[in-house]
């Protein structure tokens, strides 16, 4: 019964099945079922039931296929004088971060881009009186839209995105080594709540990322691991994820704060074959129910 269920949540991640539906909660834990599997596989092999040991041992391999690819990254080799933007995202949890710690992510890690999630008005008075005002005195602001932008940059060309979306995404444009690197603040819908709705989500993005630049980053809380449908056809549309480049493929950022530690990857830094990833490691931030992503990339010729 249990090699069964395993096989499901296999063919479900093999056929694309979790679009648009409930099925996206198990695409969710793709990688705590593949390490449970390991269980009845040794029960199986204890037992000396051939066929069971088979097929049991069949589905960890295609797991094993599946997932290896994003721990085996590299990175590309990058110059040391190629141009160079550090970017962070974290989520304000609906006003519960503590400004302070968020403030210090920025000075500590040197953040030139700040994508938040969750920002209501409140939370950012509080951040520039905290100190967010100096440290990123250029911003696209939209604590009635969700998603908001934080730059010690110029940025340029900013506003709300045009896209089909249950919360609006910022975006905007900031100059690094004479290029024009888009930025896109990202926060879908989540699929606890409509799968639906989520799924036309991230067909936006996706649609956004078609017809943008090479030099194009999103950045924010997805509400999606790297074994969902919607996000590999998201990447398929031009983009890298940061830490699959990198092989730090798991990388698990909610829920934080709890008495355990994070379980499911949701926030992502995404950048376009004009970037390359140098670094990305993750952070707790007070008060934020989701570990921030912390990334650098480099611009590539």
């Amino acid at each position: 019964m249990v090699i069964a269920l395993v096989g499901a949540v296999v063919l479900v991640r093999l056929a694309r099945l979790d679009g648009g539906s409930y099925l996206a909660l198990v695409m969710a834990v793709f990688p705590w079922v593949a390490v449970g599997s390991l269980v009845p596989l040794g029960v199986a092999l204890a037992l000396r039931a051939r066929w069971l040991s088979g097929v049991a041992g069949a589905l960890v391999v295609v797991e094993l296929c599946l997932l290896l690819p994003r721990y085996l990254g590299g990175g590309a080799e990058i110059p040391a004088d190629a141009p160079r933007l550090r970017v962070a995202t974290s989520s304000a949890h609906a006003g519960a971060v503590d400004p302070a710690a968020l403030v210090d992510l920025v000075r500590t890690e040197r953040v030139d881009v700040l994508s938040v999630a969750e920002l209501s008005a409140e939370t950012a008075r509080a951040l520039d009186s905290a100190g967010m005002a100096g440290l990123m005195p250029y911003r696209e602001l939209r604590p009635e839209a969700d998603s908001s932008l934080y730059s010690r940059l110029p940025l340029s060309d900013g506003g709300l995105l045009p896209l089909d979306t249950t919360w609006p995404q910022t975006g905007a444009d900031v100059q690094v080594g004479g290029r024009t690197v888009r930025l896109v603040a990202v926060h879908t819908y989540y699929p606890l709540g409509d799968p639906g709705r989520w799924d036309a989500d991230m067909t936006a993005l996706r649609e956004e990322a078609a017809r943008g630049s090479e030099d194009t980053v999103f950045l924010g809380d997805f509400n999606a691991t790297l074994d969902h449908g919607p996000m590999r056809d998201l990447l398929a549309a031009g983009l890298a994820d940061v830490h699959d480049e990198l092989g730090q493929g798991w990388a698990p950022t909610w829920p934080e704060g709890r008495w355990y530690p994070p379980l499911i990857q949701l926030d992502h830094v995404l950048h376009g074959p004009g970037l390359a990833a140098v670094s990305v490691h993750e952070a707790a931030v007070e008060g934020s129910d989701h570990r921030a992503v912390v990334a650098e990339l480099a611009l590539t010729d």
